[in-house]
């Protein structure tokens, strides 16, 4: 007999559980019609879509927005300090400008540029004992109107950005198309210096020279008020004594007119006389 009860007793349970399976589609049919025939319907399956959501959202959040420790990522990645100017290329893998002192670089001289060909770009340095702007302008000839011309301005948020002028006559009219890209810049030591590039190949402009031809470099730097430049330094800034291609590498010193007295071929000269007198001149 206990044998029969235990036997009847699964039986009734596996009845049961048939039972069961059996009204589940019966009554996920009718919520369906259910949600579909009414707003009951629609606030039933609504719960369900609003979990689903949020448990996504909040998954792609610690996915995305969560580093492995559990804190958010930045918003915007550091920004790579300014690469120090490099002056051993000089002449070799770059052409340079330098206006100072005998044997000064990047850091010591008055006025320093550097240009080398990169792909369809030219790349320049700049670099200038201000805290203003420095500049390089690109003419047909040695005087200033007319010119395309290039500086890296300081302004008083201490941020160096490259701006593009046209010279008419002795005043730099800035122009709103600028062909510099992959700019950078930065104020140190009371010095002004950049990095950019620009095209070699531009559409025909007035304002914007093709680099791809010779110019006369024009070298300047002075001050600026508020992120607008004013006068240069010097009167009669430095200007290179030929034509520059960007398909010749040199590295050309001028000295600044400290230096200058005793480098001109007349002080030499006086020089030689005054050591022959003092010699010869006496028994």
């Amino acid at each position: 007999m206990a044998v029969r009860s235990r036997g009847a007793w699964r039986r009734l349970l596996l009845l049961l559980l048939l039972a069961g399976s059996a009204a589940s589609p019966a009554e996920e049919g009718g919520g369906r019609r259910e949600a579909g025939g009414g707003e009951q319907g629609e606030e039933a399956a609504r719960p369900h879509h609003d979990s689903s959501y949020s448990t996504f959202a909040s998954e792609f959040y610690d996915l995305r927005y969560l580093s492995e420790e559990g804190y958010p990522f930045p918003t915007a990645p550091p920004v790579d300090p300014f690469a120090k100017i490099r002056v051993d290329d000089c002449g070799k893998t770059k052409g340079c400008f330098r206006y100072g002192k005998p044997g000064c670089n990047a850091d010591t001289c008055d006025y320093f540029l550097s240009y080398r060909r990169i792909g369809a770009d030219v790349e320049f340095e700049l670099s200038a004992d201000t805290d203003g702007w420095v500049a390089v302008g690109f003419s047909s000839d040695k005087k200033m109107g007319g010119d395309d011309v290039m500086a890296c301005v300081h302004d008083d948020n201490g941020r160096v950005r490259i701006h593009h002028f046209y010279n008419v006559g002795q005043w730099a009219k800035e122009i709103q198309r600028n062909p510099a890209r992959d700019e950078e810049g930065v104020f140190e030591n009371n010095r002004v210096t950049c990095r950019f590039k620009r095209p070699v190949y531009v559409p025909r402009e007035e304002t914007i020279v093709d680099l791809h031809l010779s110019w006369y470099y024009l070298f300047a730097w002075g001050p600026a008020i508020q992120g607008s430049i004013t006068r240069h330094d010097i009167d009669s800034p430095p200007v290179s004594e030929r034509v520059v291609s960007i398909y010749k590498y040199e590295d050309i010193f001028m000295p600044s007119a400290a230096y200058q007295t005793f480098s001109s071929p007349f002080c030499l000269l006086l020089i030689v006389a005054l050591t022959f007198y003092l010699l010869m001149g006496t028994p």
